[in-house]
């Protein structure tokens, strides 16, 4: 694999690579994607898990278009354990599929700053991710997310980063990612793996 003759450059980097080299999946439907996200963040992969299955369950398996989404009461959503924040969340993108368009030839062409300013319009959907899901939906190989804390964790602990002063700790971060480009989504997973606190995906 390219990615990790371009990793093991840093010496650092190159101490934790080790097995199966990874290979980035591509998801056509961004739409799920993006609700299924929203619907897992803040829970453990378990629960994650049990939530993502009742949400299918309300159509009979299969993943919903947006217009599907908007027909659900409100409450059905509320009943599978999602706050009422996540409803309206999933119900807006839902919403800025339908009005705005979401779909994978769309956001192809864009670049990931792009994709980042376009779905971080949605309320509900931050930075992060959108990062998330350039790396696991749209299988983009550069993208760094330095806000993500378990990549923080990792860097503070491999390269021995002082974290007292946020920014400059983010400006250190963003400096030593410049030597994994145009390989950065592979460094993250990478670190996550090492560090074993890696996004459920």
């Amino acid at each position: 694999m390219l990615y990790l003759e371009q990793l093991s450059l840093d010496k650092k980097m190159a101490s934790i690579l080790d097995g199966e080299p990874y290979t980035l999946k591509k998801q056509k439907r961004i739409d799920f994607y993006l609700c299924s996200s929203i619907m897992s963040q803040q829970l453990s992969v378990k629960v994650a898990a049990v939530i993502k299955q009742r949400f299918l369950a309300l159509y009979e398996g299969n993943p919903p278009i947006p217009q599907q989404i908007l027909d659900t009461p409100f409450e059905s959503l509320r009943g599978i354990g999602l706050s009422n924040a996540k409803v309206n969340y999933i119900q807006n993108v839902a919403r800025f599929a339908m009005e705005q368009g979401m779909d994978w030839k769309k956001l192809e062409k864009l670049s990931n700053e792009e994709v980042i300013i376009y779905l971080t319009q949605i309320k509900g959907v931050g930075r992060w991710t959108v990062e998330m899901l350039l790396m696991f939906a749209m299988g983009r190989e550069d993208v760094f997310a330095v806000d993500d804390l378990g990549i923080q964790m990792a860097m503070k602990k491999l390269y021995k980063l002082d974290d007292s002063d946020k920014k400059t700790f983010k400006e250190k971060m963003l400096k030593i990612s410049k030597k994994w480009a145009p390989y950065r989504t592979y460094a993250c997973i990478h670190l996550w793996k090492w560090k074993d606190n890696g996004p459920a995906v």
